[in-house]
């Protein structure tokens, strides 16, 4: 049996590579998207444009602004001279905001009065607009804690402290990353799984396959295995570049994340396998992937909190194997976890395993009867 379901895997593998198609699908689209993902998917902002509307000719507001103009996060890059004049710059989208200081803003801050400073903002993308405000408020809050400590104001009333955990510098990076991790792996594996048994029956080699003394459990098992080698390849050389080039802390057991890989590979061949004994022709199993794909990412929380989503849409990530494996390759990355704190994403991870590998031994047998 081993030497049958052997020949069977190298038989894949060759059928894999000698394809130039195959060949650029597994090795030119991760590459591309790590690269774009780990450099372009980034929630920081720097070099925030904006204008400055300064009506006050005091050295309070050039104190404040010269915080602005020293701080990497803003790029000043117009001057406001005109209230009709913000309007067009930020319909534009030429700035993303306009810091508006009005003229008695030295005034009230030397006679020990609030002195109001206006920020207007473009809110056409809320997490972007989110993200500069609260840039604005630590600029703020800077400039505030500077004048209270040279002006003998005392303490300010309230002091903000901040400690981020697990995630210091709140680097965006450091959480896209990981994550880069499940969706190349879920991508490249039910491609080459997807395609397996499709690709036989538009060559006109599964019947060849058929009369052969393999039976349908050791034709399966040798269409997943080769699925599984390259999905394991693939996700060990992106976490490897996710540490040694973007720089990604790996501060957990590698144990705890070896055995959530293996468990999200076989969820995923699962999926695929399936996928492909529906399929007639490669491109069906082409579509049915990516039917697969595009719900899957975006109810994995990779991109956004499924805490944030409706109760009925939290309802049904409860059957996506890659929002459990997020929670371990993000875990294991950054928080430090080892097996017995994954154990709740393990279990229902080994469920979805099982019922996807045993649906598409299901599926195989009826389609072959």
């Amino acid at each position: 049996m081993l030497a049958r379901v052997w020949a069977l895997v190298i038989k894949e593998f060759l059928a894999i590579l000698r394809d130039k198609k195959s060949r650029f699908v597994l090795i030119g689209p991760p590459l591309i998207q790590l690269l774009v993902f780990g450099y372009a998917a980034t929630f920081d902002l720097n070099h925030i444009p904006y204008a400055v509307y300064n009506q006050d000719p005091g050295y309070a507001s050039r104190q404040l602004l010269g915080y602005f103009q020293g701080s990497t996060a803003f790029r000043q890059v117009a001057t406001v001279t005109d209230e009709g004049q913000i309007a067009p710059l930020i319909d534009d989208e030429k700035v993303l905001l306009v810091l508006q200081i009005g003229p008695r803003f030295t005034e009230d801050l030397l006679r020990h009065r609030p002195a109001p400073v206006q920020v207007l903002i473009d809110g056409r993308n809320s997490n972007t607009a989110t993200l500069a405000l609260n840039y604005v408020n630590s600029v703020l809050l800077r400039f505030d804690q500077r004048w209270a400590a040279d002006h003998h104001w005392g303490k300010p009333p309230a002091q903000l402290l901040v400690r981020a955990w697990f995630n210091p510098n709140l680097l965006s990076r450091w959480f896209i990353v990981p994550g880069i991790v499940a969706l190349l792996m879920l991508v490249v594996t039910l491609l080459v799984t997807g395609l397996s048994v499709a690709r036989e029956r538009e060559q006109g080699t599964f019947d060849q396959l058929l009369v052969t003394p393999m039976t349908p459990a050791e034709i399966l098992l040798g269409k997943a295995l080769p699925g599984i080698f390259i999905g394991a390849l693939e996700g060990t050389f992106i976490a490897l570049v996710a540490v040694f080039w973007f720089g990604v802390p790996l501060v957990g057991s590698i144990l705890a994340l070896a055995l959530g890989m293996l468990l999200f590979l076989l969820a995923a061949v699962g999926i695929g396998l399936m996928i492909s004994s529906l399929a007639v022709t490669q491109q069906q199993g082409l579509l049915g992937a990516f039917l697969f794909l595009v719900p899957a990412i975006i109810l994995s929380g990779f991109a956004t909190p499924i805490a944030n989503m409706p109760e009925l849409v939290q309802d049904l990530t409860l059957a996506n194997p890659m929002r459990y494996f997020l929670v371990i390759v993000r875990g294991v990355f950054l928080q430090g976890d080892s097996i017995p704190e994954l154990w709740s994403q393990y279990w229902p991870l080994a469920i979805i395993a099982g019922l996807s590998m045993t649906a598409a031994a299901w599926l195989f047998r009826h389609r072959l009867q």
